[in-house]
């Protein structure tokens, strides 16, 4: 006797239903099975699970360790002269004057008053010299520009009448940062008191092209580089260091963002809208766990921390969201940079699936024996 359309179709579908749900199309991993799967740690990368359900289980905020070493020398101090900085040179003389001009004088008479003549800018040698008229070369390298103009009044003694000398310092290149990047005035900057601060820096280089929250400040120091926030560095006093003369200085646009994956209401890579970001935050912009396939209680960050070798360390840590205390500590677990949010698939979604897969693939023929019967 031949069976009925319709008992087939129930015969397949428990056999369907005791063949398990293991090839049912799911997000990712049950809570569970993440659990499982980081304890064993089958692939041996040392991953560590940490179930935050106290202020205990957060990671500990560490200050960050300076950048560049408390045993730097700085530059020498603003007054000094270096080699490439151009001098301004004002000589000041009264009677007969050596640089002025006494034309128009009648013979025999002489102009008292004290007049000042401004020599043509003077630029520092490569051997840190400049030329004087009548004197000739002065080393004035290595000199602050109260010596200078000693210097300049001793060279001219019997040459003038009681000369004085103002000397200035018109571009100093020996204090002078090259600062490039996404700012407005990109170039070199002459620190004008060589006690600037990385802020003072990037406000006198017309500021940032771009959103605060977004910009990276590269720092190279002679061997050494650092890298800093400017949204750190404007909220963070540590953070604001002294810039030295020679300092290399680049600002960058390096926007951050976490990725959503798993059942979520969507997934996708998401951009920090602000400086900072909190995982609250983190699971509203993605939408939370999907209502009808995600799980609340199994909310993981995936994260690669440095240890103390500079080796990568990854940690997973685990909140429960059906736990009212999970949602004051996730308002304290700051998101950082590249961490990968998971949002577990729920286990007790999986025979509704089955059922929903089952429909879609028997009830049109379901429909077509019910027709050829009628």
């Amino acid at each position: 006797m031949k069976t009925p359309l319709a008992t087939r179709t129930v015969l397949l579908t428990a056999s369907i239903f005791l063949a398990g749900c293991a090839a049912i199309p799911a997000s990712g991993p049950t809570g569970a099975q993440v659990r499982s799967q980081i304890r064993s740690d089958n692939g041996n990368m040392g991953i560590t699970l940490v179930a935050v359900r106290s202020a205990a289980d957060l990671p500990v905020i560490e200050k960050p360790a300076p950048t560049f070493g408390q045993d730097y020398v700085p530059p020498r101090p603003t007054e000094l002269v270096g080699v490439g900085d151009v001098l301004d040179i004002t000589v000041y003389e009264s009677g007969i004057a050596l640089f002025g001009r006494a034309a128009g004088l009648p013979t025999g008479e002489m102009d008292t008053s004290s007049k000042g003549e401004r020599l043509p800018a003077a630029r520092v040698s490569d051997s840190g010299t400049i030329n004087m008229p009548f004197v000739g070369e002065l080393a004035v390298a290595g000199l602050t520009t109260d010596q200078v103009e000693r210097l300049i009044v001793r060279s001219l003694r019997g040459k003038s009448q009681n000369p004085q000398v103002i000397v200035s310092i018109r571009e100093g290149l020996t204090n002078s940062v090259i600062v490039g990047g996404d700012v407005i005035r990109p170039g070199r900057l002459v620190l004008p008191t060589n006690r600037e601060t990385l802020s003072d820096v990037i406000a006198l280089a017309g500021g940032s092209r771009g959103e605060i929250k977004d910009m990276v400040i590269k720092i190279r120091r002679g061997d050494s580089n650092g890298e800093f926030r400017l949204s750190e560095v404007l909220d963070n006093r540590d953070q604001d260091i002294r810039i030295f003369p020679a300092d290399r200085i680049s600002v960058v646009k390096m926007p951050r963002s976490f990725s959503v994956l798993g059942a979520a209401g969507r997934t996708e890579q998401v951009g920090f809208p602000s400086s900072s970001l909190s995982l609250v935050e983190a699971i509203a912009l993605s939408g939370g766990a999907n209502p009808n396939t995600g799980d609340p209680r199994a909310i993981f960050v995936f994260r690669q921390t440095k240890g103390p070798d500079g080796q990568d360390i990854p940690v997973v840590y685990h909140f429960n969201m059906m736990q009212a205390q999970s949602y004051l500590l996730a308002q304290r677990f700051d998101v950082r940079d590249k961490d990968v949010l998971y949002v577990g698939n729920a286990s007790a979604n999986q025979p509704t699936k089955l059922v929903q897969i089952v429909s879609q693939l028997f009830l049109p023929l379901l429909t077509l024996d019910s027709i050829a019967n009628f």
